[in-house]
């Protein structure tokens, strides 16, 4: 066994306030964080249903409700690393009681929004504190949960993690369909409730008596790149890739990140986040594995909604239900990667779920038509779903595993950071290239079409449709036409998105992590208490 990563010559202590939980404890602790993770997720998709009716009601631009949802985002985004960290330090019950409150509170002044700035003001502070809840949910129980429990109990918040969206949108579309936009806002509150008593009755404290000052830099640092980088995903597609705002925000993200890493390598010991620790092959493959993953999976999602309502012209919730099979499968499969992983080994998991979601995508690029509907991606989105199951949870933890128990906070918000920077991405990339195929599709298709109108569904197939019957006689032909275009455009995206998993499956089967152990000598006495020295090998 080969001990690669940075030595750490000084260790935090671990403070608890009660004992080793038992059995019944731990299902509750693990009931617990997965609902107070279930409320952040839903709330970063479930506003997407709500769109139109925001922009009826305010009065508003599309541009001002993208920001609406896309705010949200942002700042769980940016603060999802310095807040980990502080949960460490201050304790993580604390930290995830507080942000629970913050959110509910946040979510109730979101539900009453009497304007589009309030309900900005209420997003941001709903973003705040979801940074301050999702990673500490999964520091709780990589903290907690003894060893033999850890790998099924992080297949569970993964699970959650990844198919919790689509059960949000599915949820909030039912909540618009049948009552008010306003009362998807009631999902959140009732989770964030729920989440709160089980808690405060079940979840323990614990922290890590720091052996250096919190890194202030590091953390504002972090989080201007982290900012500037998601604004140049979220603004590059609407603005333009060459606009004077997305190049200044690149810029400024690109600078950042590199004054980030060039801060963390001083530090050493002392950072926010040890960036020597990349050189290991679990912190590194789990977290260029889910990025990949991630941004695939919102990709998908971004051509499904628009296949499924423009082109099978189903609605905004029959929409939704039709993404359940692929959510269900990857909760399913994330919680049998943890037993797949022990026979067959991390690397082999990963490689395995890799390579069936590619299949996925194959499928779907290959058999997708107008006419065969649904059908014909039903089981590439089922492999799609198994895929990334089987991948995402022994990613989280090879990331999870690599970080000492002290970082916990921190190793938690650096896999949250990864997925969202991963689904920004994905939504940026997978869009742009179905916009394109799609334009360059539906160019020759509109011969004869008036000039306007021809302009106008070049913009996209939703918008085809709507202009389609001002063309009179050629109203079929213009739908057809915008139709089959975007099944060109959703083959040409799901073949490149194809041949990015291909390239991801032989980087994980030549360099993922083998087997993640994490080394620790339990309660070594000194004169001054117990220090837990926590190291992180990868055994190749």
């Amino acid at each position: 066994m080969s001990i690669n990563q940075p030595p750490r010559t000084e260790a935090a202590a671990p403070v608890s306030d009660e004992g080793t939980p038992d059995a019944r404890q731990l299902r509750a602790i693990l009931i617990s964080v997965s609902i107070a993770l279930m409320a952040v997720i839903a709330s970063v998709s479930g506003l997407n249903v709500a769109q139109t009716h925001m922009a009826v009601e305010w009065h508003v631009s599309q541009t001002t409700v993208l920001w609406i949802i896309n705010i949200y985002t942002l700042a769980l985004a940016a603060l999802l690393l310095p807040l980990g960290a502080l949960g460490d330090r201050l304790g993580r019950k604390p930290m995830l009681i507080a942000g629970l409150i913050i959110f509910g509170v946040a979510s109730v002044a979101a539900g009453l929004a009497p304007s589009a700035e309030v309900m900005i003001g209420a997003r941001v502070a709903a973003g705040v504190s979801a940074a301050m809840i999702m990673p500490i949910t999964l520091a709780v129980i990589t903290s907690t949960f003894p060893e033999k429990e850890r790998g099924k109990a992080i297949g569970v918040w993964t699970g959650v993690a990844g198919g919790g969206g689509i059960l949000g949108m599915f949820l909030s579309a039912l909540l618009v369909d049948v009552a008010d936009w306003r009362w998807l806002f009631v999902l959140p509150v009732v989770l964030v409730v729920v989440a709160l008593v089980m808690t405060l009755k079940s979840v323990p404290n614990s922290l890590e008596r720091a052996a250096h000052s919190f890194d202030t830099i590091g953390a504002l640092v972090a989080t201007v790149a982290v900012v500037g980088l998601i604004v140049v995903l979220q603004e590059g597609p609407e603005r333009g890739w060459t606009d004077p705002f997305t190049l200044i925000s690149l810029g400024v993200g690109v600078v950042a990140g590199v004054a980030f890493v060039v801060w963390e390598l001083r530090r050493r010991d002392a950072a926010l986040l040890d960036v020597r620790l990349f050189r290991e092959r679990g912190l590194a493959g789990g977290s260029i594995t889910l990025l990949v993953v991630f941004g695939v999976q919102a990709g998908i999602a971004v051509v499904l909604f628009p296949f499924f309502q423009a082109v099978l012209g189903w609605s905004g919730l029959l929409s939704t239900v039709a993404m359940m099979p692929m959510a269900v499968m990857m909760m399913l499969a994330s919680g049998l990667a943890p037993k797949m992983a022990a026979r067959i080994g991390v690397r082999s998991t990963m490689s395995v779920g890799v390579a069936v979601a590619a299949l996925g995508l194959a499928a779907m690029a290959l058999f997708v038509s107008v006419d065969g509907g649904y059908l014909s991606i039903l089981a590439g989105m089922l492999a799609m779903g198994i895929g990334m199951g089987l991948s995402m949870t022994p990613s989280t933890e090879a990331i999870t595993s690599s970080l000492p128990r002290a970082e916990q906070g921190v190793a938690s918000a650096l896999n949250d950071v990864t997925r969202e920077f991963g689904t920004a991405l994905g939504v940026a990339m997978l869009g742009a290239l179905l916009a394109n195929g799609y334009r360059g599709a539906i160019d020759g298709k509109l011969h004869g079409i008036p000039t306007a109108a021809q302009d106008t569904a070049r913009e996209g197939v939703a918008n085809a449709i709507e202009v389609a019957p001002t063309t009179g006689s050629h109203a079929q032909d213009v739908i057809h036409a915008a139709q089959q275009s975007f099944v060109e455009g959703w083959q040409q995206a799901m073949w490149i998105g194809a041949a990015v998993m291909a390239a991801l499956f032989v980087y994980v089967a030549l360099h993922g992590p083998e087997k993640t152990v994490r080394l620790q000598a339990e309660d070594v006495s000194t004169g001054s208490g117990s220090i837990d020295h926590c190291v992180t090998s990868a055994q190749k």
